[in-house]
C-alpha cells in the first residue's frame, strides 16, 4: 500500500476537520483506511502529522534518493545496481545493496532478461491485426491444417547469461526490459522443421547460407510438399528474404499451397 507524502498527509487531516469520512479520504488517495484513522490517532496524540522517532538504525536514503533511484532505474532497466551508485547526487556514498533494497521496495528486482528480435511499430500492429483475425480459430476446425515451418540456428556459443534486467513481476516482454540482440550469433547450426497437431515434419540440416533456390529445391520440395498433400492444408512460414522472394512464391503458387501471407503473420 502506498504510504502519504507531508503533503498528502496535511490535506487529507483538512478533509477529516471539515468532517469527510475516512473511507472517501482513503479512496481518494488511494490507500487502506487503517492509514487514515492511523492518521488521525497520531495527530490527536501528538498534535502532529509528522511520523514518530524511529528506533534503530537511520535510513540511508531519503524519500528524494528513493525517488530517483527507481526513476533511474525504470529509464535505464538494464542499469546495474552499482552504476546507479556512481549517479546519484550528494556527497554520501551507498552500497550496491542499499541500492538494491530501495529497488526491491519498488516492485524491481533483478530478472533476466527475454531475448528477443529488435520489433518495429509495424510488427506490432502486424502482429496485433494477426491475432485479432485469428482470435475464433479453434483447433477442431482450423489449426489442424496449419503447419508451422522456421529455420533455427542452433548456437554453440550462447551469451553467458549475467546480464540483469530491473523490472516488477509482470513485465517480462515489456519492450524496454527485453534484451534486444540479434538473433544469431557465434558459431551453430541452421535446421529447418515442421509441425502441426498431427506430427511433425524431418529435422532437415542446411549447410551454409540458405538462398531461395535452395529453400525450393533442399526443403520445399522434398519435405513440405509431402506434408501439404491435404487440400485443407495451409503453411505458416515468416517473411526472411528466401520465403518471400519470387521463386518461392511461384513454387507455392504453382504447387496449390494455401499459405499465411507473410505481411499477416505474427512472425517476421
Amino acid at each position: 500500500m502506498a504510504r502519504l507524502s507531508r503533503e498528502d498527509r496535511q490535506i487529507a487531516l483538512g478533509r477529516l476537520q471539515a468532517g469527510q469520512s475516512e473511507s472517501a479520504i482513503a479512496r481518494h488517495f488511494h490507500v487502506s483506511q487503517s492509514t487514515i484513522s492511523r492518521l488521525w490517532v497520531r495527530f490527536q496524540a501528538t498534535g502532529s502529522v509528522a511520523d514518530l522517532p524511529r528506533a534503530g538504525r537511520p535510513r540511508a536514503t531519503t524519500a528524494a534518493h528513493d525517488r530517483f533511484i527507481r526513476l533511474l532505474h525504470l529509464r535505464n532497466r538494464f542499469l546495474s545496481a552499482s552504476s546507479s551508485v556512481q549517479a546519484l547526487p550528494g556527497p554520501h556514498r551507498l552500497s550496491d545493496q542499499t541500492v538494491r533494497n530501495r529497488l526491491h521496495e519498488a516492485g524491481l528486482r533483478a530478472r533476466r532478461p527475454h531475448r528477443g528480435a529488435v520489433l518495429t511499430r509495424r510488427h506490432r500492429q502486424n502482429r496485433v491485426q494477426w491475432g485479432n483475425q485469428h482470435l475464433r480459430w479453434t483447433v477442431r476446425n482450423h489449426w489442424r491444417h496449419v503447419w508451422f515451418s522456421d529455420e533455427s540456428y542452433v548456437l554453440l556459443q550462447r551469451h553467458d547469461g549475467r546480464r540483469r534486467v530491473y523490472r516488477r513481476v509482470n513485465e517480462r516482454y515489456a519492450p524496454n526490459c527485453v534484451d534486444e540482440a540479434p538473433v544469431h550469433g557465434g558459431g551453430g547450426v541452421m535446421v529447418w522443421g515442421a509441425i502441426n497437431t498431427a506430427g511433425r515434419s524431418t529435422l532437415v540440416h542446411v549447410q551454409g547460407r540458405i538462398t531461395a533456390q535452395r529453400y525450393v529445391e533442399e526443403i520445399l520440395r522434398p519435405h513440405a510438399l509431402p506434408l501439404l498433400a491435404d487440400q485443407d492444408a495451409i503453411f505458416q512460414q515468416d517473411n526472411a528474404r528466401p520465403h518471400t522472394a519470387r521463386l518461392t512464391t511461384q513454387f507455392l503458387t504453382d504447387n496449390h499451397v494455401a499459405r499465411h501471407e507473410p505481411d499477416r503473420t505474427p512472425l517476421g
